[in-house]
This record gives structure tokens, sequence and C-alpha cells, in this order.
């Protein structure tokens, strides 16, 4: 069953397909109903959003909108969401009929960067959402719909090339970085990381502040950012792609960054938001680079799951690696290779520690050494500028932990990573 509409080219350019997949007749069609044309259809609901659409819609700069229904989810989940991904714009998943089924869809539709998935339910409660939105959904749709609901869903829908082509998820990558206790230098490290990634992988990259209250990833990149993570999270109900782009700033090395908040926030931002903001920042950019400073209260989001690739930052210290083991042990101790260690200003021997002490005390061997120099060290409470010198032991290192990551060799002769002046 197929029905038309019109929606401005302000939406997607050429024609928008749309697929709303799911087992019952009654919900999927309610779906289809809310996109039809007709007198409390898309195109009367979308004249509500003058700010996202054209003052002349919906005359002249108008395209169709093809809606197809599929009364089941896709049996494999190999080639098909590739093509449903390939050939439609948006699509609707439903999650009352086999809830795991429905999820695996959404992961799996989304992976390929070139549809928006979207779900709908006659239930709502926040641990599904979450989920929905970890999945890689974009909208989280209730049953009965109110007025206004799909209009509000589709003016959100990112404006897409003509002819996208499908780009796979799979390596796509979530690199957080956490300190085993303040003072480690994790910021120092993770935007050093963050550059590095962009400049040599050739690939889109962003980096997200988390250090609340005031995180100075920014400070340490020499930029002046005018929005932040806090203008995000308070208004995450419209994120999307462009929304996001928007309060980005950008470094001379090509790293787009979402600064920390410059104020100290009033309330605390909702798990939903958080994750809203992740979802779409991992479906929009190839490296997503998060510095969370040693803020345990994120524990329960995806920063901290399976998905992630966490980066544990810690020194040669009794209390740094007292806490580093205290966190391995009770929080990360069955993640494998997906947790990694680094060792920041490291010495040889310091306290009198070796390489065997340090294991032990990890309880696994450290991935990445960077090490302390002395001259350099004391700069770089400053600025970047000493990480970044033509061949500083303390740059090739961070160049080793980001080549590990896009597959490029290690460093092998002079290269300077990045101009840290003039950032942005």
């Amino acid at each position: 069953m197929s029905s038309s509409a019109q929606i401005s080219e302000s939406l997607a350019a050429g024609a928008l397909s749309i697929a709303v997949i799911g087992p019952d007749d009654e919900r999927r069609q309610a779906i289809a109903s809310a996109l039809a044309t007709g007198e409390d259809g898309i195109l009367r609901s979308l004249q509500r959003f003058p700010a996202r659409f054209p003052a002349q819609f919906p005359a002249q700069l108008s395209v169709p909108i093809t809606v197809k229904e599929f009364c089941s989810y896709p049996l494999s989940l190999n080639k098909l969401p590739e093509m449903l991904a390939q050939r439609y714009g948006v699509v609707f998943i439903d999650l009352d009929g086999d809830r795991e089924s429905a999820l695996d869809a959404v992961q799996s539709i989304s992976s390929f960067n070139s549809a928006t998935v979207m779900v709908y339910s006659a239930q709502a409660d926040r641990d599904l959402v979450i989920r929905c939105m970890r999945a890689g959904a974009r909208e989280f749709l209730n049953l009965p719909l109110s007025p206004g609901d799909m209009a509000g869903a589709l003016a959100r829908v990112p404006i897409r090339d003509p002819d996208p082509r499908p780009a796979k998820n799979t390596d796509r990558k979530l690199m957080v970085f956490l300190g085993a206790k303040g003072g480690c230098g994790v910021t120092t490290v993770a935007t050093s990381f963050a550059v590095a990634l962009a400049q040599d992988s050739g690939q889109s990259t962003l980096l997200i502040d988390f250090g609340f209250p005031l995180g100075d990833a920014a400070l340490k990149l020499n930029m002046m950012c005018d929005y932040s993570t806090l203008n995000a999270l308070e208004d995450w109900n419209r994120l999307d792609a462009n929304f996001l782009h928007s309060l980005l700033g950008t470094h001379s090395s090509g790293l787009l960054v979402l600064s920390a908040p410059g104020e100290f926030p009033t309330t605390q931002a909702p798990i939903e938001a958080i994750e809203r903001l992740l979802a779409v920042a991992r479906q929009n950019f190839h490296y997503v680079v998060v510095d969370i400073g040693s803020r345990q209260d994120l524990k329960e989001t995806s920063l901290m799951d399976e998905s992630a690739d966490l980066y544990l930052v810690t020194q040669v210290g009794i209390s740094e690696l007292r806490n580093a083991n205290r966190l391995i042990t009770q929080f990360f101790s069955a993640r494998g290779q997906k947790l990694q260690i680094v060792l920041n200003r490291y010495e040889t021997h310091a306290l009198g520690f070796d390489d065997a002490h340090i294991a032990t005390a990890l309880t696994r061997p450290a991935q990445w050494k960077i090490p302390d120099e002395d001259a350099t060290g004391r700069r770089t409470l400053n600025s970047l500028a000493p990480l970044l010198l033509e061949d500083a032991p303390i740059s090739k290192a961070i160049r080793k932990m980001t080549g590990a990551v896009c597959g490029l060799p290690p460093p092998d002769g002079k290269k300077k990573i990045f101009s840290i002046f003039g950032g942005g």
C-alpha cells in the first residue's frame, strides 16, 4: 500500500521515499495515515514550522513523498537493511510486535548512515527510549499521535544530498577518555589525540568536552567557542545533525569541537539528552572523541558501555594507581581490549616502580606510555603547543595511539602534526 503527499525540498532534495515497517496493520496504518494528504495530513501540519520551511511552502518548492508499507521485520539483517537504507530517506519501525527484532533492525539500518530511522510504539518508558537512541533511532513517536507529531519529526530530518552514498558504520568509533583522578592530564591527552586523529586519518572527527562544570578542552586548543555541550543538552528534543553542526567550533586541523560550558550548569542533564547527543554525533562523524575528565556519574550512559573504546588515563603515583585499580576491578574488568590504559607523564622506574609493578597494580600492562619531559611538561600546563613539536617524543606517542585507530603505521620521521594557534 502506498500513499503520496508533498513536502518542501528543504526537507530533502528530490523525491522522499518513506518505509513503514510493522506487523500490526492498525499501528502501521496510523503512521501511513499521518503521512497522507488531507485536511489533517502532513501538508497542513508542516505549515506550523515556518522557521524550518520556506515562506512559499507548499507552492512550487515541493517534492513527492512516497510511502511504502512492509508487514514484517527484515528476515535477513545482511542485505535487506542496506537496500532499505539506500532506497528510503526515512524508515519507521514498529517496536511493539517483536521488540528485539525491531531494535536489531533499527541498529542494522542506521549503520548505513543514509536513512533516518524513527520508531513508534503505544508504550513509552525511559529505558525503552534510551535503548532506541543507542540503536540509532532519531525519533520516538508515541501512539496515538498528537496533532503535529509527525510534522515535527519530519521537520528534523537532516537535509541530504540527492544521491547519498551509503557508508557502513562498522568502522566508526566512539573513544572516551577518563582520568583515574583529577590532574592526570586526561584533557591534554584527549585533545592531542583528537587533533592528531583528525589530521592523520582524514576522516570527520568530533571532540566533545563532557568535563563539567568547567572543562578546558577548547582552552587547550586555543579556541573560543560560541556554544557548548550545555546548549545541546538543554535543547536535546530538537537535536539533529544540522543543529549539532551549528554548535561546533572548528580547529585548524579540521577537528570539530563541542566545548564544555563556561558557566556552572544549574540542572543535571537527563540521560535521554546525553544519549541523543551521542547518537546524533555517532551517526554523523567517523570518529567521536569524548573527554569526561574524572566523572563517574556517566557510568550508566553509553559512554561507558561496550560500544565505546575507553582510554583510562593515569600516572605512576600511589593515589593514581590505586584509583585506577579500583576503576578497573569494579567497573571495567571484563572489557578486554575495549579498555586501554594510558600512562601519562611516564618515567622509567618512577617512585621505584618498574613495569611489572605497574602491571600488577593495574591488573594488566598499560598499552600506551606518554613520556614525561620536564621542560615540555611544564609548558603543556598552559597550551598544547609543546606536544606538537616536530619529532617530540610526546608527539610520537600520541601518533602511535591514533595510528592504531585509523590503521596508519607508526611515525618514522619528522612530521608536524598541526598548528595549535589560530584554532578557530
